[in-house]
């Protein structure tokens, strides 16, 4: 069943709840449930847990905080006289990629630092927050667009304290649980339904009148072919039925390179997964429970979500197909709540397009490239997004770590094609013929 959708020209996309610089008022309120937030994610952690690292994508919780926070004293406190670090070693320990801030220490290597200690990172975070809130009524405009950023690049940084302790938790053998599992009746899948786009022109892209990341600038219009998108992510049953039907081991569905990394990681099934006699678990923050056939698939890498499109005759959407769809929908999925931190079912009874926002990325077939016209900020905070358009592939939508309003239609997240450790997704595509 379909249902024909014309291209929306001038539809404003969905933005979440974007904080105007001109207030700030709001700013203020934000920046400390932001912080407040953070705080709360780490409650159910143990010091112990806070210092591991397990592969060198991830970092441990205890430099997140520190990082965060190491953002808002870089960028606001030190220009101003200000800062709050202790000593000089902050500067280079809690530096992620900054080059024109200065060195940074190996992001392998950050679970081998010990000291500061946790207590001490408490402290610097607090102290960075006594003295920008002390500022607050004199910092001009531009401090507050950076101040306004800085939320942003701490929302991200929630996501990935839950993702990180995800994957080092899961190597221990008792399957730790951070949060109680969900009680909730699960019943069968939301059936699938096809939506179909006519060709035409559309704008892509967020003016200059809203918050957003230097990427998804500029606005811009662009011609798709006519296309259609599944109302809903694919789900545990569907990539089920890939694994019993030998998609593992059927290299007709796979990019080469992708058939490469089955073989070389002797891939069966997503990360978590593990089958105990005939049934499927999955490691989730809640402990190892049964897959459960109506949840979003997760935890797919790029190879897996376009070998499960090919296998099912589909393919991923474009990121502009993606964005189309997205900005008729209602961000009706589920985010970041520290009592869940998993993707949910969607009820079976839900009209219309589902989940494009929460529960999780979905992957696109887009490489991560610059929009026509773009330019890379000035200064040092350009090093954000622009100079890592090179070897990754776009994402969209946010996942169940993802804070509410965090992201919008126009938002690109990006990461490689092996990358699986995020609640990352798919939903299916095919042209409109």
């Amino acid at each position: 069943m379909s249902e024909i959708i014309s291209p929306i020209a001038n539809k404003a996309p969905f933005t979440g709840d974007s904080v105007q610089t001109s207030d700030s008022a709001n700013l203020q309120k934000q920046f400390c449930r932001t912080r407040e937030t953070t705080a709360l994610l780490t409650k159910s952690l143990s010091v112990e847990d806070q210092q591991l690292q397990s592969m060198p994508d991830a970092s441990p919780t205890k430099w997140h905080l520190a990082h965060t926070s190491w953002f808002f004293d870089t960028f606001i406190l030190k220009p101003r006289n200000a800062s709050a670090a202790p000593d000089h070693h902050f500067e280079y320990l809690f530096n992620s990629y900054y080059n024109q801030v200065g060195k940074q220490y190996s992001r392998p290597h950050r679970g081998l630092i010990s000291r500061p200690s946790l207590d001490d990172i408490w402290r610097y975070r607090h102290a960075v927050e006594e003295r920008l809130l002390g500022l607050w009524g004199t910092l001009s405009a531009g401090e507050l667009r950076l101040i306004e950023l800085g939320i942003h690049h701490e929302q991200q940084h929630q996501e990935l304290i839950i993702t990180d302790i995800k994957h080092a938790l899961s190597f221990n053998p008792a399957y730790p649980a951070l949060v109680k599992p969900l009680i909730e009746a699960l019943g069968d899948a939301l059936p699938l339904r096809w939506y179909d786009f006519a060709p035409g022109e559309a704008w892509f892209g967020c003016g200059d009148d809203e918050f957003a990341f230097d990427n998804e600038r500029p606005l811009h219009r662009a011609f798709l072919h006519g296309f259609r998108i599944a109302n809903r992510p694919a789900v545990n049953a569907e990539y089920l039925a890939f694994i019993e039907d030998g998609g593992y081991r059927d290299p007709r569905h796979w990019l080469s390179e992708g058939w490469s990394w089955v073989q070389t990681a002797r891939a069966e099934a997503p990360l978590y997964w593990q089958q105990v006699g005939n049934h499927w678990f999955n490691y989730t923050l809640a402990g190892l429970l049964p897959v459960a056939p109506c949840e979003p698939v997760c935890h797919l890498n790029y190879f897996e979500a376009s070998a499960f499109a090919s296998w099912a005759g589909k393919r991923l959407p474009t990121e502009y197909e993606w964005e189309l769809a997205a900005q008729t929908a209602l961000p009706n999925g589920h985010f970041l709540d520290g009592r869940v931190l998993h993707p949910r079912c969607a009820p079976n009874d839900t009209a219309g397009m589902v989940q494009l926002f929460g529960d999780v990325w979905e992957w696109t077939s887009s490489a991560y490239l610059p929009y026509p016209g773009y330019q890379i900020p000035a200064g040092a905070v350009g090093e954000y997004n622009g100079k890592f358009m090179v070897n990754q592939w776009v994402l969209r939508g946010g996942s169940c770590a993802t804070p509410q309003g965090h992201v919008r239609s126009s938002y690109r997240n990006f990461f490689p094609v092996t990358a699986s450790w995020q609640f990352s997704g798919v939903r299916l595509a095919d042209d409109l013929t």
